[in-house]
């Protein structure tokens, strides 16, 4: 981090290196090409979509292949060390575990119901719907990771401190994400969880991907220091990230290109509840940190974590719960194609409020 954290209105785009800044942009050209792929040559990519782990594991391979090479560069930034920090400041902390897990899930759940079975359902079937509120559900039971770091470092965040919250967060997916889903998609709708994938989705993309990441860590740390690792290892990693999520859409459109083909506007539709609990979720978070008055170095990047998605996970797991066709693996990658234009507005409103907050005098941005 720079000099230029300092100043709440530099311009956000410079922050951002070219995949981060037009990730939407990116979304909807995997999007066209994911589609025409399946429309050419549909044996092909029907070829694709049946190669699984095992014989009715729901586990697509070469989705699953791009998922690790996504998650695990995103699970080497946890550090647990950190955990130590938790007790300095835990009230953000609260706030932050407080939206993410106990009105997050709830809300979207709410939202989804209300649009997709009520105020959408002259244009949905009732499975259609259902799917749909499936995906939401899945969306927003996966608090953000890695793009919180981006986040954070466009609203001077306090970087030890947004460590502290993902690393708390990543480690209660491990006990609440699968439970969460199973209760609020059976309380929602008619669909049956199959709790064994449930539970194998979470060893696969989740345990093995954090303890591999953690190990990776470790090992780089002590043999090249916390500096390389930081400053020339992570970096390296965002590109194939990035590369390998755009991958990953393609080959999910591709799996979807007659549903696609035949209803364009579901994507519209999917869009609308998940930006109202973006929306919703971003400034209670914001609005119970300054009540609890924490500085706006802790504020912001809670708000943006209580906002934004894990949602690297989240379509792994609605792949393997209803199949990269289904419905609710739209919907999870509907949040991919709203995500960076939603937090970049959300920075922006962080950046413009920083004088509701207290200066924290024990914050002072890094200056190289």
């Amino acid at each position: 981090m720079d000099a230029a954290l300092s100043l709440p209105f530099a311009p956000q785009a410079k922050r951002l290196n070219v995949f981060e800044r037009y990730l939407s942009l990116w979304v909807l050209l995997c999007m066209l090409a994911g589609v025409l792929l399946g429309l050419a040559w549909p044996a092909a990519v029907g070829f694709l979509r049946e190669i699984e782990f095992g014989a009715g594991s729901h586990i697509n391979l070469p989705i699953a292949v791009l998922i690790w090479i996504m998650i695990i560069p995103m699970m080497m930034r946890v550090d647990v060390s950190s955990l130590r920090k938790v007790g300095q400041r835990p009230r953000g902390l609260l706030v932050t575990l407080f939206v993410n897990w106990v009105v997050k899930p709830f809300s979207m759940a709410f939202f989804a119901w209300v649009f997709f079975q009520h105020v959408f359902s002259i244009w949905l079937s009732p499975v259609e719907a259902e799917q749909y509120i499936a995906g939401c559900i899945i969306l927003a039971a996966a608090p953000c990771t890695a793009m919180v770091f981006v986040w954070s470092y466009l609203t001077d965040g306090d970087p030890a401190y947004t460590l502290v919250q993902v690393t708390v967060n990543d480690l209660l997916m491990l006990v609440l994400f699968a439970p969460i889903i199973g209760l609020l998609v059976t309380g929602t709708s008619s669909l049956l969880v199959p709790y064994a994938v449930l539970w194998y989705s979470v060893l696969a993309f989740i345990v093995i991907p954090l303890f591999l990441g953690m190990a990776l860590r470790m090992w780089l740390v002590q043999r090249y220091g916390t500096t390389w690792f930081e400053q020339t290892c992570l970096p390296r990693f965002a590109s194939v990230t990035i590369t390998a999520l755009l991958l990953t859409l393609v080959l999910i459109f591709a799996f979807q290109a007659e549903n696609i083909v035949s209803k364009p506007w579901h994507v519209a539709l999917i869009a609308i509840p998940i930006l109202l609990q973006v929306y919703f979720n971003a400034s209670l978070a914001y609005w119970l940190m300054h009540r609890v008055r924490v500085p706006h170095a802790v504020a912001a990047p809670g708000a943006l974590i209580g906002a934004s998605n894990f949602f690297e996970l989240a379509v792994a797991t609605a792949i393997a719960l209803f199949g990269a066709e289904s419905g609710a693996a739209l919907a999870t990658v509907v949040g991919v194609l709203v995500e960076v234009p939603v937090m970049l507005s959300i920075c922006t409103v962080c950046n413009r409020t920083r004088d509701w907050f207290e200066t924290d005098p024990t914050f002072r941005p890094s200056v190289s």
